[in-house]
């Protein structure tokens, strides 16, 4: 049995619990995964298994000939390998059923992109007074010194390209497994935009 999952961020609803109480969860499609490759220990010194999700729109020959030798007609949009415990082959498809209600997972994604951002938005910083005529009420501040070391040392926090970064949601509870629809059901948040690619992780 695979260890997890590739899906794609439907949105976000609410269920209601039997005492009457609102609990926010993440709509993922999350299956049929397909098995394009089993790597075991005596040929490749680990043993995991290699999921597609998705098709492809223009596969080039290498997305094409990869998929084709697991018996598929076209390339995928997205190709991830899990660890592996347990027996699979190439050609067979990976579905919800290793999650169930009430099991904590694991979610990987990719933020939503902020673009070009100042410190305060991206850092958190605290801004310049409000009194006095400051000129910079949104600024750094003083970023370095001028005779000693006479430079901006690396990775001083400043403006720039924020979030699009890949980030992880720890210890998720799956509220509800709907596999008639291809859905997970997870409370809260998961990184990134509707329609964004998601791994699953069990715990």
């Amino acid at each position: 049995m695979t260890k997890g999952l590739i899906g794609k961020k439907l949105g976000m609803t609410r269920l209601f619990s039997a005492e009457g109480l609102s609990i926010p969860v993440t709509v993922i499609e999350a299956g049929p995964n397909e098995v394009l490759q089993v790597k075991t220990k005596a040929t490749d010194g680990y043993s995991a298994v290699q999921l597609g999700f998705g098709l492809k729109r223009r596969p080039n020959k290498p997305d094409f000939g990869h998929a084709k030798k697991a018996g598929y007609e076209t390339g995928f949009r997205k190709i991830k390998e899990f660890p592996l415990t347990g027996e699979l082959a190439a050609g067979q498809q990976v579905t919800l059923d290793i999650f169930a209600p009430g099991e904590k997972i694991s979610v990987v994604g990719t933020t939503k992109g902020q673009g070009f951002a100042g410190v305060m938005k991206r850092h958190g910083f605290g801004g310049g007074r409000a009194t006095h005529g400051c000129l910079t009420p949104r600024g750094p501040g003083s970023i370095g010194c001028a005779a000693d070391p006479s430079r901006v040392f690396p990775g001083k926090k400043m403006a720039g390209h924020a979030g699009a970064v890949r980030a992880t949601v720890k210890n998720l509870v799956v509220v509800d497994v709907r596999p008639e629809y291809g859905v997970i059901l997870v409370r809260g948040a998961v990184p990134g935009p509707n329609g964004g690619l998601l791994y699953l992780k069990k715990a």
